[in-house]
C-alpha cells in the first residue's frame, strides 16, 4: 500500500507559521519541523550576528538572525524552498518581504550534528542557485573550523576551510572576524 504525500502551498505554509509555536522548513510543497539548537549553537550565531549588525549599521544591509527565512525560487519559479539560516544579510534595497527574504549576499549555518550533512550538502546546493549568495559560511560548534564558499567570477563556488589563528574575511560585506570573535564564550582557541 502507497500512503499519498500531503503538500501545501507556499502560501499556505507561510501562514501557518505565523502562528506555529515550533519552525519548519518548506521544501517544494512539503513542511519539515526544525529541532532546536543548543547554548553553543545560539552563542555562535549570536556572536556573528551582532558583528555584522554592529559592523553594517546604516549600510542598508540588515543582519537576520534564527527567525527568518530565506526564500529559494525552484523549478523555474513554480515551487519554491523556505529555510531559516542562522544568521543571513540582504543588501538588496528591494528585498523586503516581511516574513522572508530572496536576496541575502551572506549565510551563515552553525553546524548540528544531526543537520551537518543536510547543511553541507542539499542547502549548499539550494543556496548557491541563489543569484544574490556571495558567501556561504559553516561553523562549527563543536571544533574551530569555519568553511566558506565562494563563487569565482564563472560561477564556480570554491570551499576555504578556516581553522584556530585564521580570519574570516566575509568580502561581501567588508569584515573580517576572528576565531576569538565567532567562538567567543563557546570554545578555547590554543595560543
Amino acid at each position: 500500500m502507497k500512503l499519498a504525500t500531503a503538500f501545501i502551498t507556499s502560501t499556505d505554509y507561510l501562514a501557518g507559521e505565523q502562528n506555529s509555536p515550533i519552525r519548519h522548513e518548506y521544501l517544494g510543497g512539503q513542511i519539515f519541523a526544525m529541532s532546536g539548537g543548543s547554548e553553543e549553537h545560539n552563542r555562535i550565531a549570536l556572536n556573528i550576528a551582532s558583528f555584522l549588525r554592529f559592523h553594517l549599521r546604516g549600510s542598508g544591509c540588515k543582519t537576520f538572525i534564527a527567525d527568518m527565512k530565506v526564500r529559494i525560487a525552484i523549478a523555474k519559479k513554480s515551487a519554491d524552498i523556505f529555510y531559516y539560516p542562522d544568521v543571513m544579510v540582504t543588501c538588496d534595497s528591494q528585498d523586503t518581504e516581511k516574513y522572508y527574504k530572496a536576496s541575502p549576499c551572506l549565510i551563515f549555518e552553525v553546524l548540528s550534528p544531526s543537520t551537518q550533512d543536510l547543511d553541507k550538502r542539499e542547502k549548499r546546493l539550494n543556496y548557491q542557485s541563489l543569484g544574490s549568495l556571495q558567501e556561504y559560511v559553516l561553523v562549527s560548534q563543536s571544533e574551530i573550523k569555519v568553511e566558506v564558499y565562494r563563487p569565482d567570477r564563472f560561477g564556480n563556488w570554491s570551499r576555504q576551510t578556516l581553522g584556530n589563528g585564521d580570519r574570516l574575511e566575509l568580502q561581501s560585506v567588508g569584515l573580517t572576524l576572528t576565531m576569538a570573535d565567532i567562538y567567543d564564550e563557546v570554545l578555547r582557541l590554543a595560543p
